[in-house]
């Protein structure tokens, strides 16, 4: 049985200049598509999802919406024209439901979202909170189609997850616009992909990432077969008109007409079939030394907060450490204690001498948006110096994908994704001991991510890697280190057993017999005093927290509370509360249970 069609655009057509985005492209949105569109930076995809909301008018074509359905957007930089709280604005995009629904909605939004309290000023949030303000906002007005561009970015990894469950329950479809490749594995059930090497601009396929993969491979070979064929074609053709052909007979005019074609076509899959990557390659400086840095005993608070207690670490040319945690939890306070822009509260930092150390800052700030290209890839001339070479600026540019026509334009009028080459290109400048990077994956395209991974694999210097890709914290990371926000830390081999520990402790109230087994384990004869004691409490403190998470579920269920929106949000933040504090729980039991093997 058909699906019915929810949302399309036809024949649509957008140009910038003499520069063409996108054209002729029609595609549709049905009923139950969990959609995922990706494509290379300055495709345009985030210019097609504002023609589906409605926002931008295309240059040609339309925009088609079925009656009735309506339509919820999250930008990738959200703005709130409602100053005040976080109540105020989700109470902002109710406009068009029932008054006495409205407090119903805005308490079970902010309380899904995690917000403990709808009088929170909007102004005080994080990047990654106003994301969720953003969410929770379109979801509190309940569309058919919720769009959505780079949802992912600014949230910490647990503030994803979130989303992907929140994703796999909300809306009749949604079409989300994202470079993590995670998400998009685990949400999207249909993929397309918006680039200029397709015949129609647009390459569609059922099924999860993965599977878009394979079949997008099987396609480009499949044309790549067809280029060639075409090409031996299009050479015999030439051969027959170098030799004089006449067009006196219809035959051979046809032939001479046909030929013509044939060579168009050719040359039209030439220029599409035209890709490159940014050419990244982060050079370590070939120090020998064993140890680069060693911290025993860290402790930092900021703000009368505690953000890490005790933190042990040593970073070895070759330890790459995937720093991990949730917004707020102190990832990049961390990241300046390591770099020495902080002083430590207590404990000891032994850094190697004369320890080089590069970093890339997620607030970009060391981009000047009135400089030109050109002066932000070569301060001091036309050309830099690249492992002990000169390289003109222009070629510099090249490599990282930047066009020549774009040497002037100011910095302030690229997109991020271009933005964050730039710091690339100067981060690939100077030879490293250690790097720190702090988010340097937000905006960048999926091909770009790619190398980006490829350079730091074969980094041979240390590395402490902040991001929200869980795909490069999986290929990247030899360790991962995640911070609790409470002051805790937990080392893990990789992401996938971090991912593990959490799922389980999600999951625990339903498998009960599986944890009862697990508790029959030994207990580990290598704890210290305190936290032999610890261990020996960890099963009743599971089964509190257990018990509360159960009481909380049951009160957030009693519809005698349904009318009164205030008691909602209160009980739906506890219930996030002690969901969490079973998370804890549970990655502490992890960690205990580590010491013994």
């Amino acid at each position: 049985m058909a699906r019915p069609l929810l949302l399309s655009c036809e024949a649509v057509s957008v140009a910038y200049g003499s520069r063409s985005l996108f054209d002729d492209l029609s595609f549709g949105l049905f009923e139950g598509d969990q959609a995922g569109l990706v494509g290379p930076n300055g495709s345009g995809k985030s210019t097609l999802l504002k023609i589906l909301t409605g926002v931008t008018t295309p240059d040609r074509g339309a925009r088609s919406l079925r009656g009735g359905v309506r339509v919820g957007y999250v930008p990738q930089d959200p703005v709130f024209s409602v100053g005040g709280t976080v109540g105020d604005v989700v109470m902002a995009a109710l406009t068009g439901v029932d008054e006495e629904d409205r407090p119903g909605r805005i308490a079970q939004a902010l309380g899904r979202a995690g917000f403990a309290d709808g009088r929170a000023d909007v102004d005080t949030l994080s990047g990654g909170w106003r994301k969720r303000l953003a969410i929770a906002r379109e979801l509190a007005a309940a569309p058919d189609i919720l769009l959505m561009d780079e949802p992912t970015n600014h949230l910490d990894v647990e503030g994803i997850l979130w989303l992907e469950d929140v994703l796999t329950e909300r809306a009749r479809a949604c079409l989300v616009v994202s470079h993590d490749r995670y998400f998009l594995e685990h949400v999207a059930t249909r993929m397309l992909e918006l680039n200029r090497v397709y015949p129609d601009g647009l390459f569609e396929a059922e099924g999860r990432y993965s599977e878009f993969l394979a079949r997008r491979d099987e396609f480009l070979r499949g044309q790549q077969a067809y280029q060639e064929s075409l090409a031996n074609t299009v050479r015999r053709e030439i051969e027959w008109l170098r030799r004089g052909a006449k067009a006196r007979s219809t035959k051979a005019k046809g032939r001479i007409k046909e030929a013509g074609r044939l060579i168009e076509e050719l040359e039209d899959g030439r220029a599409r079939g035209v890709t490159a990557a940014a050419g990244i390659d982060i050079a370590s400086s070939q120090r020998r030394t064993r140890r680069l840095l060693v911290a025993r005993g860290v402790s930092k608070s900021l703000g009368g907060r505690r953000l890490v207690s005790d933190l042990d670490l040593a970073i070895t040319p070759g330890t790459r450490v995937g720093l991990i945690g949730p917004n707020g939890s102190g990832k990049t306070t961390l990241l300046n204690v390591i770099s020495g822009a902080l002083p430590a509260d207590a404990g000891v930092i032994e850094r190697a001498d004369g320890l080089r150390v590069v970093r890339f800052e997620q607030e970009r700030g060391g981009l000047d948006p009135t400089q030109s290209l050109r002066r932000a890839l070569a301060p001091e001339g036309d050309t830099v110096t690249w492992q002990g070479r000169s390289v003109h600026v222009a070629s510099w540019a090249k490599r990282f994908l930047f066009r020549p026509e774009q040497l002037e334009v100011p910095v302030g009028r690229l997109s991020g994704g271009e933005q964050a080459r730039i710091l690339i290109a100067r981060l690939m400048r100077e030879p490293a001991d250690l790097l720190i990077l702090d988010e340097p994956t937000n905006d960048l395209d999926i091909p770009t991510l790619e190398v980006l991974e490829d350079s730091l694999a074969e980094f041979d210097g240390g590395l402490v890697l902040v991001t929200h890709d869980r795909f490069m914290l999986e290929r990247v990371s030899t360790v991962i280190l995640a911070l609790d926000g409470e002051g805790g830390t937990a080392t893990f081999a990789d992401y996938a057993q971090w991912e593990a520990v959490q799922r389980a402790a999600e999951s625990a109230p339903r498998q009960a017999t599986e944890r009862a087994s697990a508790r029959e384990r030994p207990r580990p004869k290598r704890l210290g005093y305190r936290e032999q004691r610890e261990w020996d409490g960890m099963e009743r403190a599971i089964l509190a927290a257990e018990r509360a998470v159960e009481a909380c579920q049951r009160e957030v269920d009693d519809p005698a509370i349904a009318s009164d929106p205030t008691a909602l949000q209160t009980r739906y933040a506890a219930l996030e509360a002690a969901r969490a504090d079973v998370n804890r729980l549970y990655t502490r039991w992890a960690e205990l249970e580590a010491k013994q093997a």
